[in-house]
């Protein structure tokens, strides 16, 4: 289950679900807390209400310590990227939900579910609304969330994630097919 792609669900939309060992309460701090955010996804502070701030602050040199080169496609996040939303849900340690600007004007929305499976192991279900439409756009981001997803696996697990980029494009082109296949069908 940890490695199998992303699904999309229907146009607009991807849904990732990973076993993770720990509580739901271990687990939730990586989603909420800048400093165990910092380690897989982007540091940034997550205001704890509905209303509240979420703050992505991108550098994904900082997610391995392996020397991870940037692709050419992917240049102008050299300087890393910040990006800004609003909690839509926020229910510790189950639900966490908010928007995501995707510089369209339109944004997306992004939702966290967390429950119990098994001794000491939450299932994580990540769904991914509103995408923009294009096909390279969602590969890339079909492939970032596998990546982060993969490296969260690894910090819950106490392991040295490998570089994000080195990981990233290969599934970049996998996702690439995916979408491809949807299409033709």
């Amino acid at each position: 289950m940890n490695k199998k792609h992303g699904v999309f669900t229907e146009p607009g939309t991807i849904c990732f679900e990973r076993i993770l060992n720990g509580s739901a309460e271990e687990v939730w701090k990586y989603l909420t807390e800048s400093e165990f955010k910092a380690k897989w996804l982007s540091a940034g502070d997550v205001e704890p209400k509905v209303g509240g701030t979420v703050t992505h602050e991108f550098d994904h040199s900082r997610l391995s310590k392996e020397d991870d080169p940037l692709p050419e496609k992917y240049k102008d996040l050299e300087e890393g990227q910040v990006s800004k939303g609003v909690v839509t849900k926020y229910d510790r340690p189950h639900v966490l939900s908010y928007t995501w600007d995707e510089g369209d004007g339109e944004g997306s929305e992004v939702t966290f579910e967390l429950e119990s499976h098994g001794e000491e192991q939450v299932l994580l279900r990540l769904t991914h609304r509103k995408l923009p439409t294009d096909s390279d756009t969602k590969a890339g981001i079909g492939a970032g969330w596998h990546t982060h997803l993969s490296i969260l696996i690894d910090c819950v697990d106490n392991k040295d994630p490998k570089p994000f980029w080195n990981v990233h494009m290969p599934l970049e082109k996998e996702y690439e097919q995916l979408i491809s296949n949807l299409s033709d069908n």
